[in-house]
């Protein structure tokens, strides 16, 4: 009666106003009786209109700053991936999508599609909105310093970093003396072009290197900590440098610019003396809180927009007003982590792709049609090598490294990446750098960047020690070592509990490692021993329980599926553990094209599938990142459905086929002589009874553990007998066909192991 009433109700409202509209609009028209209307008359088809007001829309500037948009962010991350699976970071592929964009490949190979897209008219809409987006990131960059590090650790730091910066920084001046006549504009005086050299050659791009040691793991040693600070200490002095540049620059010279440095001390001076104790005392107000109120957040981005402002109108460039605004926000690592995350994702993702394609837009690298002019960039990227890596090495060697750290810190603090584009526009802007030069700076800025990975891994191999491995295989030749990935914590728990059932009285002969691994975009150097501490905390505590002592690895990947791989195949593991749905990042092409990650699978869903109550997978129960692994994967591996494992005393085992138990016997084995559980092996198809082999020897297991193994050969397994099981184990080729059949077990199946290994 209620729905007949709101039905009545809904079309009386909308039917009763629609005809009052109607007549409103009758009496309105009578209204225009004695004007002068203009009423366009066409000779037009009604179709030919809507395509020509079509067309119209599509030139709208709105509609072409979207369009932009959409594309540059696509092809953004296409050149990324690309990159990331090349072990190169992401921001190199986001580099180079920039320059083809530009008049250096499409722009020269397909003209008409690059004038209809990027339109001279159009270009200052993307380079105010690049802007926006690169004062988003100079404001995350400052965040991302931890002042503490340079509090602690800055003595060997600060002689590496000012030595990497004032060596190359001469250098470059000294390349500026010879490139003057030829390259400098003709209204830009020598001062100006020189400096802007030095501060081109002396850039450490601070947050690719930060990442680069994320990804490879030396984070947590001295080398990485070392290096982070060096290139915190070397990003500060070079904006404060290039701050001071850029003052001359518009000044004109030393002396006029003396009133504008004054004035931004004095800037700094306010910021960090009055503006940073305010911020400091609501950091401290909020500290614990996870959610932050909208007028909280507003006086933090009010903060980053007057400090920009401020630093725009001295004359040392909105970056600069942004990246002190980052640097003198609360230390407090949680309330950082909430600001960076609200930025992050639209300055990364959405804003700063259109500056590399703005920049991109403005490399013409067709302008080096000469083999003196790619001579002329082959002499940049020469010295700006051998100034920052060479300086960087030598200084490094000289507080006390050793070489191979010291060509190490070298090679990375030789990596420019994002901040040397930024440096080179702001040049280009000031009309200090020629179109022919400015490429070339962003070819060496590419080089230098893009030659970081290769070099680490050079240097890792002309000083690895063949005795040290050959020790090394002595000591783990006769342990049992198993490797257990896990994302959530809770998973990690049950892998551990997985792994002390194999190995609980083995504890002097076995090895667990406990492995978490994160995508790099999602951490940031100086919260990561927080956030192992938060993921390790519940696994910990397990192997306290067990009384089992376990090793640690946490590390951030663009590329998590392969580094579980690579990790499990060159530690000399013997077992691989993993959750089902380990891979959390990004399981798919277009999930990696378009920046989506795969979420965990939730093994109902799973069960819900085969039930037909859910369609999200295909047949085969794993997601693209499981397969990747179990493909790759040189060593066994187990993939745990973790259903609340608790106790592993009692364990279901089917066979289907004889190779199964070829593939289970060992680990039936190992959790017998390790936990003595109770133990039921199924023979669900009856191929076990008719090998005479495979049933001699489960019972002669069977005979060696009486109270713990039993064979059974009834086929049909009720719900009670799955629900009043721990754990089940079965092989990869059995679970697909418990799959493929929608078996009406799955609905009830506890926690189940699924071994597979190619090798047998």
């Amino acid at each position: 009666m209620k729905k007949f009433r709101n039905t009545i109700f809904y079309v009386g409202i909308i039917g009763g106003f629609s005809v009052l509209m109607y007549w409103i609009i009758l009496m309105g028209v009578k209204l225009e009786t004695g004007r002068n209307l203009k009423i366009p008359i066409s000779d037009k088809s009604q179709w030919n209109e809507f395509l020509d007001s079509l067309i119209k829309n599509l030139h709208h500037p709105l509609a072409l700053l979207l369009a932009q948009i959409v594309t540059i962010i696509f092809v953004a991350r296409i050149f990324g991936w690309i990159c990331i699976k090349m072990k190169q970071p992401a921001v190199i592929g986001e580099m180079i999508a920039g320059i083809v964009m530009g008049p250096s490949l499409i722009g020269m190979y397909f003209p008409e599609f690059s004038a209809v897209l990027f339109p001279t008219e159009s270009l200052g809409n993307l380079q105010f909105l690049s802007q926006i987006g690169l004062i988003l990131f100079m404001y995350i960059v400052g965040m991302e310093i931890d002042m503490k590090i340079l509090r602690n650790k800055a003595h060997d730091a600060v002689v590496i970093s000012h030595a990497s910066i004032i060596i190359p920084f001469v250098l470059g001046m000294g390349l500026a003396y010879f490139i003057y006549d030829e390259f400098a504009p003709a209204d830009v005086q020598f001062t100006s072009f020189g400096l802007f050299a030095g501060i081109a050659m002396s850039i450490t791009a601070f947050p690719v290197l930060a990442r680069i040691v994320q990804e490879r793991g030396i984070h947590k040693t001295r080398l990485g900590t070392i290096v982070i600070t060096c290139a915190a200490a070397d990003d500060i002095t070079a904006w404060c440098i290039l701050a001071v540049v850029i003052a001359i620059v518009k000044a004109g010279s030393f002396g006029s610019a003396i009133y504008t440095v004054l004035l931004a001390l004095g800037y700094v001076f306010l910021m960090i003396k009055v503006v940073r104790p305010f911020l400091k005392r609501i950091g401290d107000l909020y500290a614990a809180t996870d959610k932050l109120s909208k007028p909280i957040v507003a006086i933090f981005f009010l903060t980053l927009v007057v400090s920009s402002y401020l630093t725009e109108i001295i004359g040392i460039h909105a970056l600069f007003g942004a990246f002190i605004a980052g640097a003198i926000m609360p230390e407090n690592i949680r309330f950082r982590n909430l600001f960076i995350e609200k930025v992050e994702d639209v300055a990364l993702v959405l804003l700063l792709p259109l500056f590399f394609v703005f920049t991109g837009l403005r490399t013409q690298i067709g302008l080096l049609n000469e083999p003196y002019l790619w001579k002329i960039a082959g002499l940049i990227f020469l010295v700006a090598v051998a100034g920052k890596f060479l300086s960087s090495t030598l200084a490094a060697k000289f507080v006390g490294q050793s070489w191979k750290d010291s060509l190490s810190i070298g090679a990375l603090m030789n990596t420019r990446g994002l901040t040397e584009l930024v440096a080179l526009n702001i040049g280009y802007d000031l009309g200090v750098l020629t179109p022919e030069l400015f490429s070339m700076m962003v070819i060496m800025a590419l080089a230098t960047t893009f030659m970081t990975g290769p070099t680490l891994d050079l240097i890792n191999w002309f000083f690895k020690s063949s005795k040290d491995d050959t020790e090394e295989d002595i000591i783990l030749k006769n342990k049992y070592r198993i490797l257990l990935s896990f994302d959530r914590p809770e998973s990690g728990r049950a892998l551990l509990k997985v792994a002390d059932g194999l190995t609980n009285k083995r504890v002097e002969s076995s090895e667990i490692t406990a492995m978490h691994l994160l995508p790099i975009e999602q951490i940031h150097h100086y919260n990561t021993d927080t956030y192992e501490i938060e993921k390790f905390k519940e696994v910990i505590d397990e192997s306290t329980a067990l009384n089992r002592n376990i090793t640690t690895m946490f590390k951030a990947s663009a590329d998590i599926d392969n580094e579980i791989v690579n990790v499990a195949n060159k530690s000399k593991n013997d077992l691989l553990l993993i959750g089902l749905g380990q891979s959390i990042y990004e399981g798919s092409l277009l999930g990696r094209v378009l920046g989506f990650t795969t979420r965990m699978i939730n093994p109902e869903k799973i069960l819900n599938t085969v039930t037909g109550k859910e369609n999200i997978l295909e047949s085969a129960p794993f997601d693209d990142g499981t397969r990747q692994i179990i493909a790759k994967s040189q060593i066994p591996v187990g993939i745990l459905i973790d259903k609340d494992l608790t106790d592993i005393s009692t364990i279901f085992i089917p066979l289907f086929e004889t190779k199964d138990w070829e593939l289970i016997e060992n680990y039936v084995q190992k959790f017998i002589q390790n936990i003595d559980p109770r133990i039921i092996i199924l023979d669900a198809q009856g191929n076990i009874e008719a090998d005479l082999d495979t049933k001699e020897r489960i019972r002669l297991m069977e005979q060696a553990a009486p109270n713990q193994l039993s064979f059974k050969k009834e086929q049909t397994i009720d719900k009670d007998f799955l629900e009043h099981q721990n754990l089940m184990v079965i092989s990869i080729d059995s679970w697909k066909h418990l799959m493929d059949t929608k078996s009406p077990w799955l609905s009830n199946i506890p926690s189940t192991l699924i071994i597979s290994d190619d090798k047998k």
